[in-house]
């Protein structure tokens, strides 16, 4: 079956009490056991350990990435932390893209360090850079593309041959295309995750997050993360998280179409310095996007002339795009990833991985991409 098709009927069906076309959610904390020597027959006992409706969104997201299997977590960061304890330990050594969500980097410079595991940030869109920092005790090479905030691109392809020689497990960060527009596991990943705030909820509504595997192995190390951290997914988010990935290829086409029209627009404006969007042929990964996705995503950056003054000033006053955290929403949100969502990353690693002080990340929503044009141009003319 196709995709569009998939987002709505996968992993669910209807309720075999009631004949509920969704699922219910449930809101429990335990399960009745028929009897000692039946424990476990119905697939549940305890919430932390599977719960129905998180159990219809893993099935679901499992089925959209092609994996084997998917588990659901309270936040994107929760996933996240979750694969990397599953495959890392003390002693251990993992390549991560230079650009990453500033989540991700505090992760692994100021928390998994402290349980002896290295880190190298190595530039992810030159597959050379990335083999160059594998080691001999490299267990992971965890790859976010695009990434946030500059969108830089990586090769997947590539790089899954790279962590396949290392003995290294290769997981994708595929928040800013999801599998609509990017199938991380079909072009070589072994695990795929993805803060579900985003797109795949795409409402401000939820935060959770997800990872899908490839290999049961690979399913069973994270499961066991899961169940022994309690880094688990509310029944509720995954109920409402279960409704927004039946519009999410729909939401995404039009997003995408939105920010071409927008990157288009910023290009020609006279006051940009510069901007940044996949879908541009100016985009120095391109032709990579263009081999390994279906399309270019709903995230675009530009900078003003004048730097983070003139940013700051356009981002402070511009109307209908909302100043705030997040992306992937139906509203249109603008971001200044140096003060909020990239804070905790040193200035001088930003600056050698390309987030400037005057960086302003947009995230394109439904609106009408003219009426997001014309706020952007009445900003751009007061800044």
């Amino acid at each position: 079956m196709g995709f569009r098709t998939r987002q709505i009927h996968a992993g669910v069906t209807p309720d075999p009490t009631t004949g509920s076309i969704l699922t219910p959610i449930y809101q429990s904390t335990t399960f009745v056991q028929p009897s000692v020597d039946e424990y476990m027959s119905k697939g549940f006992t305890y919430s932390r350990s599977g719960n129905p409706t998180v159990k219809a969104l893993e099935a679901k997201l499992a089925d959209l990435e092609n994996g084997i299997d998917c588990a659901c977590f309270g936040t994107g960061m929760g996933a996240t932390t979750a694969v990397m304890l599953a495959f890392l330990e003390n002693g251990s050594h993992a390549v991560v893209s230079d650009v990453a969500y500033g989540g991700t980097y505090r992760l692994a410079t100021k928390v998994m360090t402290r349980f002896g595991i290295e880190f190298t940030f190595a530039n992810a869109a030159d597959p050379d850079a990335v083999a160059a920092a594998v080691r001999d005790n490299t267990a992971m090479i965890f790859t976010e593309t695009p990434a946030n905030p500059t969108l830089k691109c990586a090769d997947i392809a590539a790089i899954s041959e790279i962590a396949k020689k290392a003995g290294a497990v290769h997981v994708v960060d595929n928040t800013l295309l999801t599998p609509y527009y990017q199938q991380a596991l079909d072009l070589g990943a072994d695990v795929s995750v993805h803060s579900t705030t985003k797109y795949m909820d795409g409402h401000n509504a939820t935060v959770g997050g997800a990872a899908i595997s490839k290999s049961q192995e690979h399913a069973d190390a994270i499961r066991f993360i899961q169940n022994s951290t309690g880094s688990i997914m509310s029944p509720q988010v995954a109920w409402l998280t279960l409704q927004g990935c039946k519009t999410m290829s729909i939401r995404m086409d039009q997003q995408s179409a939105n920010a071409m029209a927008i990157a288009e627009f910023l290009e020609a404006h006279p006051k940009v310095e510069q901007v940044s969007y996949p879908g541009l042929k100016s985009h120095p990964q391109h032709d990579i996007v263009k081999k390994q996705a279906t399309g270019f995503g709903a995230m675009v950056w530009f900078e003003v002339k004048g730097g983070l003054t003139a940013g700051k000033k356009l981002m402070d006053s511009i109307e209908l795009w909302t100043l705030a955290e997040n992306l992937g929403s139906v509203e249109s949100l603008v971001t200044h990833p140096v003060t909020m969502t990239h804070a905790d990353v040193e200035e001088a690693e930003r600056q050698r991985v390309g987030i400037i002080d005057g960086l302003v990340r947009l995230s394109v929503g439904l609106e009408d991409a003219e009426d997001l044009i014309e706020a952007l141009e009445k900003a751009l003319d007061a800044a």
